[in-house]
């Protein structure tokens, strides 16, 4: 029989989650009790806690296995029932959402640093998401923040041993307390629902191309993020691409050294590739899998702002809103504000929030929100509480697939009809002496 231990800690400074968890450099990570006391933090902050079933994964950074493996021994030691852990620690942060929500479980924890650089020099984070599936609102945070700042010890298992790398169900008893490790496939679930959302046959046929047209051509980039097995499983085992079309879909805990984020600076060799190649379509998604960035052929590029205001107007046609219906629309406050005269025209209901995912949240869960992004590469729908990198690009798809527009006479077509919007990002740097 396994038992519980509870070791005695003291608080570390400046354990406060920002907008997306707890971001800080691995070595802050690798201080001894710093990832525990976290933890513990977290689960002292759910009163549901007994009996409990989580969801855990990460981006594949460097130290996820690691703060999986501690994760599991003092949620062991909580009276959490259950864990559902991705195969080897992946799970991209969309899919843990999804997999939230349809296990109707008590929350997740993501180990992911989204956007920003991985490896032993870089950055770790550790991020909470609720029962709804999205970021754990200010309230919960701030309970978070003020327990590490008071905690004096941790509840662990420090015998457990509990294999990741192995899809399957183990199952241990803790004291008089049963606890069950699931570990699943990473991507199976996630699919399964992408399938659900868009008309994949449609997709397919577009790639793959037909009688009358040729096939349309794109270039995919994981950027050597999470999203790479999801890519491969979805584009080409599900929808006819090729390898040839996939590039940095390889899971690495430095990212091959690049900063995973999808925008024209730090994905500019893939603009490159489509600028030069015979590609009609390009995307990258980030670290965690929840952003996006858009091109078409000649590497046109479209902006965030002009990615939602089009898929606004279109997302009539996706088989998951034809089903649903259309709600309202909504923005970050920086964003430029192209959806909303679609959300004008269309005659819908339109939100500008503060910068945060944890804010359209709530509005989904009110049943007045369909679709929203913001200016930093982030869209997504009310089919998860997250930002959804491959659902954009699965959702643009969608859209060309059924239009038989190109990325271009799309984008023109918007701009005829509403003009065109713009936004201008600023980086302030303080200097105090």
């Amino acid at each position: 029989m396994l038992t519980v231990e509870e070791i005695e800690t003291v608080p570390f400074e400046g354990q406060q989650p920002g907008t997306s968890g707890l971001r800080k450099k691995v070595k802050v990570f690798l201080q001894k009790n710093y990832v525990e006391n976290f933890i513990q933090s977290i689960l002292n902050v759910n009163e549901e806690l007994e009996g409990c079933t989580l969801v855990v994964g990460g981006d594949g950074r460097y130290l996820v296995k690691e703060v999986v493996d501690t994760i599991i021994k003092i949620c062991a030691g909580n009276g959490v029932g259950k864990l559902i852990i991705g195969q080897n620690g992946l799970l991209s942060t969309p899919a843990v959402s999804h997999l939230i929500r349809k296990n109707e479980t008590l929350g997740g924890i993501i180990l992911t640093a989204s956007h920003n650089p991985g490896g032993v020099d870089n950055d770790f984070g550790i991020k909470f998401n609720t029962s709804n599936g999205g970021p754990a609102p200010d309230g919960v945070t701030n309970e978070i923040y003020r327990h590490s700042t008071i905690i004096k010890s941790y509840k662990i298992v420090p015998n457990i041993k509990c294999d990741i790398t192995t899809i399957g169900i183990t199952r241990f008893k803790i004291e008089d307390k049963d606890f069950v490790v699931e570990v699943i496939d990473s991507v199976k679930d996630y699919l399964d629902y992408m399938k659900e959302i868009f008309n994949f046959p449609l997709i397919k046929t577009l790639l793959e191309g037909s009688e009358d047209k040729k096939k349309f051509n794109v270039l995919i980039d994981s950027m050597n993020g999470v999203t790479g097995p999801y890519v491969k499983r979805i584009f080409v085992d599900e929808l006819g691409a090729t390898e040839d079309n996939l590039r940095r879909v390889v899971p690495m805990e430095d990212f091959g050294g690049i900063h995973p984020d999808p925008n024209l600076t730090y994905a500019e060799d893939l603009v490159r590739e489509v600028r030069k190649g015979d590609y009609d379509f390009g995307a990258a998604f980030d670290g965690d899998g929840d952003r996006n960035m858009i091109l078409g052929r000649g590497a046109m590029f479209v902006t965030p702002a002009d990615s939602l205001a089009i898929l606004a107007s279109w997302l009539h046609v996706i088989p998951y809103f034809q089903r649903t219906g259309v709600k309202g629309f909504a923005r970050s406050m920086p964003t430029a504000a192209a959806v909303d005269l679609v959300a004008k025209e269309m005659n819908k209901e339109m939100f500008e929030v503060p910068t945060g995912w944890k804010y359209f949240g709530n509005l989904m869960d009110a049943d007045r929100l369909s679709l929203c992004g913001e200016e930093s590469f982030g869209t997504g729908s009310d089919h998860i509480r997250e930002k959804d990198g491959v659902w954009a690009a699965l959702a643009w798809l969608n859209v060309i697939a059924h239009s038989g527009l190109s990325v271009k006479e799309l984008l023109m077509r918007h701009w005829r009809k509403y003009g065109r919007n713009y936004f201008a990002r600023y980086r302030k740097i303080l200097y105090i002496k």
